[in-house]
């Protein structure tokens, strides 16, 4: 009997291992297949062999023969997950989380009944969840988070009533949360953070009795919070950050006994903080900013006992911190209140907080001294009190805060000198005082602190020398003195400063030559130096410095070769402006591919443009101005599509205008003033739709000005003058709406001004037509440039009167009329300006600041025509002649006469009664030709002149009277001759 018993236990025996070792077996061959389906670069699968139980394979948990868990994160595994994983029908935990897997989650998985644990979180799964998840009615673990899912999220999931923790962060879910999520009533943790989610928090929430974390940030939720979260009574951590809840923080969140972590932070949130959040006494971190919360804070420390961090930033909070906020045991070590608009004086209640290690009052209107109490916070290690109205100076107490790493004091009214004490700080890292009134020196303790990174005193009043000791800052990273009154040269220990990115010694009063040192700044990326005194040329071992990005030497006096500044491949900037650099612009500054500024003006530059220059695709600022650069401006610049300011005036260039400069669809600004570039200006420039300025004066252009500049419909200002421009001023000018500066003068133009320019409503600065050819009238639809201060006219062919709808320029102060053909009154308006506006208008204009049109009127009366004026001096001239004539004959009788005399007494000889007869005979014969006697005297009939006659020709007087002198002439012909 015994040994039948043995049998059959023995049979049963064999027959139950024999059915174990066949469902294992079983188990295995479906992991071999999921082994096939996956990639393995790690190896992590590499004993899953047949030969092996399954139960030993890594990442396979047994338990009486079964595999309950599978668990191969974090492996480095890639694919799809296969869909034969249903087929572990014991499987309780399956963890393929932290790898990356592709593909969407497969529905089979919907079979696995005993499946507690699913985690397939951090891979790159896509696709929706499938609404076979529902399935698992014992699941209480599922983590599909931190993947490429999408879609909404399934009511089915409220039909894991098992549920504890739900994750589903960082996706791309959207819609509302399904209100069905309130039927998880044993759920614990529910993390919704960084997805698009939208609508309401749904009150069913409430629901979820045992529920100790809800976060649900940086989504788009909107509307209030909803009130019933206060009966959350587990709830420890609420995040709903960063989404865009609006109204007030309801008070019921006051309920929340257990709440350790509240973040309400970036929403919309208004109204006053609730006083009932004092009662939440194990509230360790507080963060509402970034909101719109008005009032005075009211939460005190002295009641949230275990309060750390309370974060207020960024709302409108006003008043002061209440007296009573902080304990001496206080735990607060976080307190930041900035950009909000609390005012008052620096709140000495919080030098109670002892255990402070950061304090942000910044961006505020608090003012006064800083206490000189400020070592009390003995752990502080970030005082931040920039951008408030603080004055005074600082307090050389603050040297003793020994585990202080940043100091921001910028943007203040803080004067006098930095405390040595600072010197005591080796913990400081950062240093930001720039932007207040604090004078002095630096002092060279400073240089003592040797944790310190980053220092910027920008913007004050700081003399005399940088530190010799500069040098001993060996973490220095930025150096920031710009704009202070430092003098004397740059201390060659700054060299060995090794780490430095930033040195910005700008604006200052600086001298002498670069340091030779400076070629051990090999992390040295920008450097800006403009605006002092530095001379000499470039040490050439500044080629060595291979990761400068931002150069700016401008303004100095520097000379010699810009070659040194061309080591680096990684230029951006680069602005070198006025100082007196000579040679040519180095070939290898081609090689900075990225460089997208470069402003080499007013030096001496010479030879051309290098072909290289093609490569710079990334160029948008080019200032060549002010040199002695030749040649033609290379095609190679095409390339260079991103150009927005391209400055070449006053050099040497010759050649056309390039057709390529239309395909610049980016330029901005163009200027080739002051050149000696010839022929027309393509219409292609037309194509420049962004050009606000465009300048070619002083060149030799030539042609008529194409209509096409009207396509520059964004020109601000238009400058051609001193060209050789023909024809007359294109009407389409008149769609450059937003000029304010036209300037045309000194050229040829003809034709009459367009009505078309009194369009040009913005013009402001000027509008110069001078020194052309135009004609015509003024057109009166100029008197529509209301903003205009400056007009000139003058020096062309205009007539007709001064339009009086000029007289709406009210903001004129300068104009120019003078030297035209212009009549009638000037407006009363220009009363006020110079003679010099309008001479040499052919006397016709009248009107102050000419004389008056009245007396000029009378004078007009008075005055002859041209014909008139031609006929009495064509009359003058013929009477003058006429009257010489007779003059001539009259003398030529004269003389013959006397020839006759002469004759007549050599032959008859001097005797007394002869010569009286004689005398009477000449007197009869030549004095009196052609007069009329009349008693007394005679008339003249010649001359028309009163002459004496015969019976007082002894008066004295009786020898001037007559014009001609004839008597006179006769008696003293006698007188000769006898």
């Amino acid at each position: 009997m015994a040994g039948i018993l043995f049998l059959f236990f023995s049979v049963i025996t064999a027959a139950v291992i024999a059915g174990v070792h066949g469902d294992n077996s079983t188990d295995s061959s479906w992991l071999l297949k999921v082994k096939s389906e996956l990639v393995d670069s790690s190896g992590v699968m590499e004993n899953w062999s047949p030969g092996v139980n399954a139960c030993s394979w890594n990442g396979v948990i047994c338990s009486n023969g079964q595999i309950v868990s599978l668990n191969l994160s974090w492996a480095g595994l890639s694919g799809t997950i296969p869909r034969e994983l249903w087929r572990l029908s014991s499987l309780q935990t399956l963890d393929l989380s932290s790898n990356t897997l592709t593909g969407e989650i497969p529905s089979e998985l919907g079979q696995l009944q005993n499946l507690q644990i699913l985690l397939l979180h951090s891979n790159y799964l896509s696709g929706m969840i499938p609404e076979e998840i529902g399935l698992l009615k014992s699941l209480q673990v599922l983590r599909i988070g931190n993947n490429m899912l999408s879609g909404e999220i399934t009511p089915a999931i409220s039909n894991l009533n098992e549920l504890r923790v739900l994750g589903l962060a960082f996706c791309q879910f959207n819609g509302s949360i399904p209100v069905e999520i309130g039927n998880l009533k044993h759920l614990t943790s529910l993390d919704l953070q960084n997805n698009s989610l939208s609508g309401l928090i749904p009150k069913e929430i409430s629901g979820c009795k045992e529920l100790q974390n809800f976060a649900a940030s940086n989504n788009m939720l909107e509307g209030v919070i909803t009130p019933s979260l206060g009966s959350l009574k587990s709830l420890e951590v609420l995040n709903l950050a960063n989404n865009s809840l609006s109204g007030s923080i309801p008070v019921s969140l006051s309920n929340l006994q257990n709440l350790k972590y509240l973040s309400l932070l970036g929403n919309r949130l208004s109204g006053q903080i609730p006083i009932e959040l004092n009662q939440l006494s194990k509230l360790e971190v507080l963060d509402l900013s970034r909101n719109k919360l008005s009032g005075t804070i009211n939460l005190l420390n002295t009641q949230l006992k275990s309060l750390t961090a309370l974060v207020l930033s960024d709302n409108g909070l006003t008043g002061t911190i209440p007296r009573n906020f902080c304990l001496n045991i206080s735990s607060m070590q976080q307190l930041l209140l900035a950009r909000n608009k609390l005012s008052g004086s620096f709140p000495l209640e919080l030098l109670s907080c002892s255990s402070l290690l950061q304090l942000d009052l910044s961006d505020n209107s608090l003012g006064g001294e800083l206490p000189p109490f400020l070592d009390k916070l003995e752990s502080l290690t970030d005082l931040v009190l920039n951008n408030n109205s603080f004055s005074g100076t600082i307090p050389p107490e603050i040297g003793n805060l020994s585990n202080l790493e940043s100091l921001y004091l910028f943007g203040n009214r803080i004067t006098g000198r930095i405390p040595v004490e600072l010197g005591k700080l080796q913990r400081l890292e950062v240093i930001y005082l720039y932007d207040n009134q604090m004078t002095g020196e630096i002092p060279t303790e400073l240089t003592n602190c040797s944790s310190l990174k980053e220092i910027d005193f920008f913007g004050n009043h700081f003399s005399g020398l940088i530190p010799k000791t500069i040098g001993k800052l060996k973490q220095l990273v930025l150096l920031h003195l710009r704009q202070n009154d430092l003098s004397g040269p740059i201390p060659p220990s700054l060299g060995f400063c090794t780490k430095l990115q930033i040195l910005a010694l700008a604006d200052n009063k600086l001298s002498g030559s670069l340091p030779s040192t400076f070629r051990f700044l090999s992390e040295l990326s920008t450097i800006t130096l403009y605006n002092n005194s530095f001379e000499g040329p470039l040490p050439s071992s500044l080629f060595l410095l291979k990761n400068l990005k931002i150069i700016n030497f401008s303004h100095n006096k520097f000379m010699g070769s810009i070659f040194p500044l061309t080591g680096s491949n990684f230029l951006t900037a680069l602005d070198l402006t006025n100082n007196s650099f000579s040679g040519p612009i180095p070939i290898s500054l081609a090689t900075s591919r990225n460089l997208s500024r470069l402003r080499l003006a007013q030096n001496c530059l010479t030879g051309s443009i290098p072909s290289e220059f093609s490569q710079f695709t990334e160029l948008n600022f080019i200032d060549l101005s002010f040199n002695s650069l030749i040649g033609e401006v290379l095609p190679q610049l095409s390339n260079c599509k991103k150009l927005e300011h391209l400055l070449l005036k006053n050099n040497q260039f010759t050649g056309v205008m390039p057709l390529w400069l239309g395909s610049l669809k980016e330029l901005g600004e163009l200027d080739l003033s002051s050149n000696n570039f010839h022929g027309i200006v393509p219409k292609e420039l037309g194509n420049c739709s962004k050009l606000l300025k465009l300048s070619l004066y002083s060149n030799n252009f030539s042609s008529e000005i194409p209509e096409e500049i009207g396509d520059l419909t964004s020109l601000n200002v238009l400058n051609l003058q001193r060209n050789n421009f023909s024809g007359p001023i294109p009407v389409k000018i008149q769609q450059c709406k937003k000029l304010y500066e036209l300037r045309l003068s000194e050229n040829s133009l003809t034709g009459s001004i367009p009505v078309e320019l009194g369009g040009l409503t913005e013009l402001q600065v000027i509008l110069d037509l001078s020194k052309n050819l135009l004609a015509g009238e003024i057109p009166s639809s100029l008197g529509n440039l209301m903003k205009l201060e400056r007009l000139n006219m003058s020096s062309n062919q205009l007539q007709g009167d001064i339009p009086s709808s000029l007289g709406k320029l009210t903001s004129l102060h300068k104009l120019n009329l003078s030297n035209n053909h212009l009549q009638g009154q000037i407006p009363t308006i220009f009363s006020g300006f110079p003679l010099s506006s309008f001479m040499g208008n052919d006397h016709r204009l009248c009107g102050p600041p000419l004389v008056s049109c009245l007396e000029s009127e009378e004078h007009g009366k008075g005055r002859l025509s041209n014909s008139q004026v031609v006929g009495i001096v064509v009359a003058i001239v013929l009477t003058s002649t006429l009257i010489c004539l007779v003059m001539l004959y009259i003398m030529l009788r004269i003389w013959c006469n006397w020839r006759k005399v002469s004759i007549s007494n050599s032959d008859y000889g001097i005797g007394g009664t002869d010569q009286n007869q004689q005398k009477k005979e000449s007197e009869k014969k030549w004095a009196f030709k052609g007069e009329k006697w009349r008693t007394g005297e005679y008339w003249k009939m010649d001359s028309l002149a009163l002459v004496t006659s015969q019976d007082n020709k002894k008066s004295p007087s009786s020898t001037t009277s007559c014009i001609l002198n004839l008597k006179m002439a006769q008696d003293s012909m006698e007188h000769t001759l006898v």
